[in-house]
């Protein structure tokens, strides 16, 4: 039984995120390359704007931020889902190579497949999804052992290396590619927002439907899975195929994201370590603190990037990994 007093602590920390994030998205909507009035941006909202300030914030702007919002939830929600199924505090769909495979998968359709401008947006995520499926799988049949089962800390070190030779994969895909697509891909590589406008977020909204509440029902079995193997099978844990509905839950989650905002990591791993050390260890409380944490930190990192450079600004994803490379390396210390 959770004590009556976490969980006013919980409801009080996401009231605060939900300030802190509205407050940001305010912020973000008023400034960047064309300024707006923040006096304009209800009157624009509510359709009493300009031309100009409705093709800005309704065209540009405000589909950026929810872009944004949403991808760092579901980067967050894959960090979670990852860190309890590895039972591994270093696990991040980024660090340990999902991202990757996303990006190959990405990187192989939009260079050599046939392009439907219609489907294109919405076939994304699906191909995405493909390219991380086969990773992640790759990561976890090298990762486990027959007799001693998953090794979180190989699971790691496989990752990383998956992600490293994916790395160098992509670089041969786009090393005889034509201009205009290696651009694309170099832009999502660094984690530049780019998909930026509505049909976009329709595109991830499905997943994030399906796979929050999921997730949220999934979380006694991940506090299941995070104790020690024997406990878990006595409690009556099927681990092999708890492990595999969860991690491809994630992987689907990391995908979703990707697709539309390029190779980000570390909102993954900064989240929930953040949302456990503010409500404890427990799914149920600190998921819901991950999520708002990763859609905000996703928010505050693009809306930061583009007041550093006019007019393209800097990649969320660089933000992001000024940030989170220290705090990875802080984590890998303390766990040493």
């Amino acid at each position: 039984m959770i004590h009556p007093a976490i969980i006013r602590k919980q409801r009080v920390i996401v009231l605060v995120l939900l300030a802190l994030i509205a407050s940001t998205v305010v912020v973000s909507m008023g400034i960047g390359y064309s300024k707006l009035p923040y006096s304009r941006l209800l009157p624009t909202i509510l359709g009493h704007g300009t031309f100009k300030e409705e093709f800005v914030l309704i065209s540009i702007r405000l589909p950026r931020i929810l872009i944004t919002l949403l991808a760092g939830m579901a980067l967050a929600l894959s960090g979670s889902i990852l860190q309890g199924v590895t039972r591994n505090d270093l696990a991040d769909p980024g660090i340990i190579g999902i991202n990757s495979g996303a990006g190959v998968g990405v990187a192989v359709f939009f260079l050599f497949m046939p392009i439907d401008a219609g489907s294109f947006v919405y076939m994304l995520p699906a191909v995405a999804f493909g390219g991380a499926l086969s990773t992640s799988l790759l990561i976890y049949l090298f990762s486990y052992k027959r007799h001693a089962g998953l090794q979180p800390v190989r699971l790691v070190l496989t990752g990383v290396g998956f992600s490293m030779a994916l790395s160098g994969i992509m670089i041969v895909l786009i090393s005889s590619a034509e201009r205009e697509k290696v651009d694309f891909i170099s832009k999502w590589l660094a984690g530049s927002v780019w998909g930026t406008d509505w049909p976009f977020i329709w595109s991830i909204v499905p997943w994030l439907a399906v796979l929050i509440p999921f997730t949220l029902y999934k979380a006694n079995r991940l506090n299941l899975l995070t104790l020690n193997e024997q406990v878990a099978i006595g409690l009556g844990v099927s681990l092999t195929k708890e492990r595999l509905v969860l991690l491809l839950a994630a992987v689907a989650l990391a995908a979703s994201a990707v697709s539309v905002t390029g190779g980000i990591a570390f909102v993954g791993l900064m989240a929930p370590h953040i949302a456990k050390s503010l409500v404890g260890p427990r799914n149920q409380l600190f998921i819901p603190v991950a999520l708002l944490i990763g859609g905000w930190l996703l928010v505050a990192a693009d809306t930061i990037g583009r007041q550093v450079a006019d007019p393209g600004g800097l990649p969320a994803g660089i933000v992001v990994a000024l940030i989170g490379a220290p705090y990875f390396v802080y984590l890998l210390l303390k766990k040493v």
